[in-house]
């Protein structure tokens, strides 16, 4: 049986770059849909569920950041920002925003399609055991279900987050180099961007912790890395 093709919306509001979008991720075996505004793109992303969004920063009326804003009040899809500014701020404001990864204008088809397939390799739900694990009497995690539950409530991480936790309660009570997780959960094309496992323990930090600023399961080793509390030890001074 063969797979269907993966379905991204190019949203951009120029009609050159759309057409050479479209060309290099066709040629790679994807779906294409377009939209040339913001509010285009939300009305898409509701009459098809791509996949996956390649989403331009500098748009009229409604830019870039304000449409992923509203993107991520209705929608998990994984999403691409597309921008021609390289600064470090804008950056992180959309993956504060809940962005997947960025390109920065211009960019080669290759880099374009890489960073799409990593994306969604990433995104993609995990061959996960069936472990449900109790890391203490107010967190636990249902790996075959992807849920985390905090003080009985389930908690919404977003496919990357769910990653990085997965990683780091795999390997509890060992410590994690920023290059090996940026490998498990971005990719080893991305082992240079160690602000993106900054801002990830950041977010499963606010979501997990009962005081992010003095955290008990995710732990800092200042240089070097991050690692899980050894919740399978009963002894572990964090528990």
């Amino acid at each position: 049986m063969v797979p269907p093709r993966r379905r991204v919306l190019v949203v951009d509001d120029e009609p050159r770059m759309i057409h050479f979008i479209r060309l290099n991720l066709e040629h790679d075996g994807f779906q294409v849909s377009e939209a040339t505004s913001g509010t285009q793109a939300l009305e898409q992303l509701r009459d098809q569920l791509p996949d996956m969004v390649l989403l331009d920063v500098m748009m009229p009326e409604l830019d870039g950041f304000e449409t992923l804003r509203l993107i991520r009040e209705i929608s998990s899809v994984p999403v691409i920002m597309l921008t021609a500014k390289g600064e470090e701020d804008d950056r992180v404001r959309g993956l504060e925003l809940g962005a997947d990864d960025y390109v920065t204008k211009p960019f080669s088809p290759r880099e374009l399609v890489s960073r799409v397939r990593a994306v969604l390799r990433r995104t993609e739900p995990a061959a996960a055991g069936s472990e449900v694990i109790t890391v203490d009497d107010r967190l636990k995690i249902d790996l075959a279900r992807r849920e985390v539950w905090v003080e009985g409530k389930l908690v919404k991480l977003r496919p990357t987050e769910f990653k990085m936790l997965y990683h780091l309660v795999q390997n509890a009570g060992w410590v994690l180099p920023h290059e090996q997780l940026l490998a498990k959960v971005w990719g080893y094309e991305y082992r240079d961007e160690t602000h993106y496992v900054r801002l990830y323990i950041n977010y499963l930090r606010q979501k997990l912790e009962k005081d992010p600023s003095n955290p008990r399961y995710i732990l800092t080793e200042r240089g070097v890395g991050y690692r899980c509390v050894d919740f399978r030890r009963k002894d572990s001074p964090a528990l």
